[in-house]
């Protein structure tokens, strides 16, 4: 079954999709099997035709894997419409969703457009990885409804997204913004100011710098990295994070823990590898370790694995809650 609820959320019934590649045509999914009338607008029509299409097979998978049943498949579908017109796609709607390149230039015109063209009592989301709402709606009349909506790749599947306003923000549509992102089904995480990176990249960042480094270093391979956070720390952060971990690794939770491995993890952290250079021939080494642990089995199709184990794991945490 759908994991959100086949129903308009209130206030929000119609929302603008701007931009139809991967991230715009997953949003469109969120919305549309939330209840929402969907409106795809992308500049190119040859894009928007392959992802609607990649949003149909997508639901034809979504039945087969139990996530969906053909006839929520079919009404999400129904729900979602191309539209070549901006104006077109604008008109009626209650929250805009941008998912466009991801470059300042192009999003500030972009929000100039969105701007100039939607009623006022629009919320104008932006799907940016790494840029400040700050900047992106600085000087334009509406600033004060632009906000960051920045998904977890693929929203429909992931559901955390991190929320971020301007400077220039009205606190009003931060609490609009949060209401209508739970509504339809995500986990919306509220950040207090800009950093770049946001919150998901920069501890990702963090590990990441060194996995890569420990493979440098000869430490381990590319497969055993990857096991100990497959097999490993992934299994408990699916279920809790860094505070919720530590909190229950001590009969004393997280202050006993804290307390106990303090010297440890400052000698650790102190030894942590410096960042690395990114080099042609580093990347190569590490796209080489990489196909050979992913052996004959294409991305498409591990992608397609990842998203139906992680739908799985979301359903046995709806299904089981923490106590």
């Amino acid at each position: 079954m759908s994991s959100a609820t086949p129903a308009a959320v209130p206030g929000i019934s119609t929302v603008a999709v701007i931009g139809s590649g991967v991230i715009g045509r997953s949003w469109a999914q969120v919305f549309a099997r939330a209840g929402c009338n969907t409106r795809v607008h992308d500049s190119d029509g040859a894009q928007m035709d392959r992802a609607l299409e990649a949003l149909a097979r997508g639901l034809e998978r979504d039945v087969a894997d139990g996530f969906e049943t053909a006839s929520s498949a079919r009404a999400c579908l129904e729900r979602v419409s191309p539209h070549a017109d901006l104006r077109e796609a604008l008109s009626g709607a209650d929250y805009v969703q941008e998912s466009g390149p991801e470059d300042l230039t192009i999003k500030r015109a972009i929000f100039g457009e969105l701007d100039r063209l939607a009623d006022s009592s629009m919320i104008l989301a932006s799907s940016t990885s790494a840029m400040d709402m700050t900047e992106i709606a600085s000087g334009l009349p509406g600033s004060a409804r632009c906000i960051v909506a920045h998904p977890v790749n693929p929203p429909h599947v992931v559901p955390v997204v991190e929320v971020l306003p301007g400077k220039g923000t009205d606190p009003a549509v931060v609490s609009r913004t949060m209401e209508f992102l739970r509504l339809v089904g995500q986990t919306p995480v509220l950040m207090n100011f800009y950093v770049p990176g946001f919150l998901l990249n920069r501890m990702q960042a963090a590990l990441l710098r060194e996995a890569l480094q420990l493979v440098e270093r000869g430490v381990a391979d590319v497969s055993a990295v990857d096991a100990v956070i497959r097999d490993g720390l992934g299994l408990r952060w699916a279920l809790m994070g860094p505070f919720g971990v530590a909190n229950t690794n001590a009969d004393g939770g997280v202050r006993e823990y804290f307390t106990r491995y303090r010297g440890a993890y400052i000698e650790l952290m102190n030894d942590l590898s410096p960042t690395p250079g990114f080099d042609p021939e580093q990347i190569e080494r590490w796209g080489q370790a990489t196909d050979a642990m992913a052996g004959r089995a294409s991305r498409d199709r591990l992608r397609a694995w990842r998203d139906r184990l992680v739908r799985g794991i979301l359903r046995l945490k709806r299904e089981q809650p923490a106590p």
